[in-house]
């Protein structure tokens, strides 16, 4: 069953149960009301005087005064303390006689209402205690019949009935209606996945107007289709790069070992050079390759970030670059700064970034290296970055043309921009007052309280 049915039907069922308690309570109203009624007409007349006349057949009969409810209709019996019972001339038929009426006979009782059958006839009776002239007691039950009241109530029932099942059919109607006006945005969410799934256009959005539940929900769907395009346009545009930057050293180590495994005689040192260049380049490639590694696993880092202490892990990244550049000078000024994040991500970051300050410093060249309140500052003393270079040294395999000739594949520094992003902060790369660059990376990953909520 489809959602709009479900919710047609929740609507339906949701009036009918509206409209079947509505029409129950009028039903109880009009009752109350209607047997109200002839409970007051039987109270007037039961305060009329009565006594007992002999009639034909040596058999006394019940004679009632005047009537106060003009039109008459009410039945008549005198009840005696042994069960006698006495009715008016024209009337053949016995009202039934309890115990509780017969208490009142004997004047252990009041009045009281009870509803009864004289043959077939459906009746109300009130019991009251009474005395005739000569003060002997008796029970007087007054009774009136209710074909009236129970026509009346047959009648409402089926009106009731009637307006219940136009009720719910109009229900059922506006439920149709209101279902199909509130699930447009979900229809409309739903063919936009449809197209996206047949076409594969990612560019293709939902019109959003207001401000529900289900606009806001149209909007994340925006949202995600939006980050879905972005993603797969970086994608391709990574595949683009890495084929296009891996298409040069493929094409001169093809043609370097061609020509080792050619047997035409080389110049001597020639097979010592060209066996040098194939290692360069391999090594090249190997640098290449994991490059893209190191971005494919920051895009999908799966692992929990923790408090990291940035100082203490610059330092250890110093000293490494230090081993491995032993002609350059480190100096560095850590101040203790907490931090938020994956280690292993800012770790290799942060090692990019002396790299990169190695790479452009002379032999014994220096390099500063700071930390302080989550920002990590490498300067180096180098040629430094060309302004023009300054908005594209963090762009995937970009490489300034003073850096062409030598070894790198323009991933370092992009893989810091995205682990700077990834950790909410930024990397900005700007030239030193005296010549060389320095490039902050600031980190905004908040630490954490040992109870796991942010600290101020």
């Amino acid at each position: 069953m489809s959602f709009r049915a479900r919710l047609t039907l929740v609507a339906a069922a949701a009036v009918a149960l509206a409209v079947v308690i509505a029409s129950a309570v009028v039903w109880l109203v009009v009752r109350n009301q209607l047997y109200g009624s002839v409970d007051e007409t039987l109270r007037q007349e039961s305060g009329v005087p009565f006594h007992l006349e002999p009639g034909p057949g040596g058999r006394f009969y019940l004679d009632v005064g005047p009537r106060p409810v003009v039109g008459g209709g009410s039945y008549f019996q005198a009840v005696r303390s042994d069960g006698t019972t006495f009715r008016t001339l024209d009337e053949t038929g016995s009202l039934p006689v309890s115990s509780h009426v017969l208490a009142v006979a004997n004047g252990n009782g009041g009045s009281f209402f009870t509803d009864a059958s004289v043959g077939r006839t459906d009746v109300r009776v009130l019991t009251v205690p009474g005395q005739d002239f000569r003060g002997r007691r008796y029970a007087l039950q007054v009774a009136r019949p209710l074909a009236e009241v129970h026509h009346t109530l047959a009648r409402i029932s089926l009106y009731l009935l009637l307006i219940a099942a136009g009720g719910i059919a109009l229900a059922v109607a506006l439920g149709l209606l209101v279902s199909r006006a509130a699930l447009a945005p979900v229809r409309r969410l739903r063919q936009a996945t449809e197209n996206v799934r047949e076409t594969g256009d990612l560019s293709e959005r939902i019109d959003v107007g207001g401000a529900d539940e289900l606009s806001r929900l149209a909007t994340s769907f925006n949202t995600m289709l939006g980050a879905l395009e972005e993603s797969t346009r970086a994608q391709r545009r990574l595949v683009a790069d890495a084929s296009h930057e891996l298409r040069t050293p493929l094409t001169s180590l093809r043609t370097n070992i061609e020509v080792l495994a050619s047997e035409r005689a080389l110049p001597p040192g020639e097979r010592e050079r060209l066996l040098n260049d194939v290692v360069e380049q391999l090594g090249e490639m190997t640098t290449l390759i994991a490059g893209l590694i190191d971005l494919a696993r920051e895009e999908q880092e799966a692992e929990e970030p923790e408090d990291v202490r940035l100082d203490l892990l610059t330092a250890e990244a110093v000293e490494r670059a230090q081993r491995n550049r032993p002609g350059v000078v480190f100096t560095t000024d850590l101040q203790e700064s907490l931090v938020h994040g994956v280690p292993a991500t800012i770790e290799r970051a942060v090692a990019n970034l002396l790299d990169n300050a190695a790479k452009w410093s002379a032999q014994g060249g220096k390099v500063e290296v700071s930390v302080q309140d989550g920002e990590v500052v490498v300067r180096d003393h180098g040629p430094g970055i060309e302004e023009e270079d300054l908005p594209y040294v963090f762009d995937r395999f970009y490489r300034a043309r003073s850096a062409r000739g030598m070894p790198g594949s323009g991933l370092g520094l992009a893989i810091v921009k995205q682990v700077a992003r990834a950790h909410g902060g930024d990397v900005v790369a700007e030239r030193a007052e005296d010549g060389g660059t320095r490039i902050r990376l600031q980190l905004n990953g908040r630490p954490r309280s040992r109870e796991g909520a942010p600290t101020s």
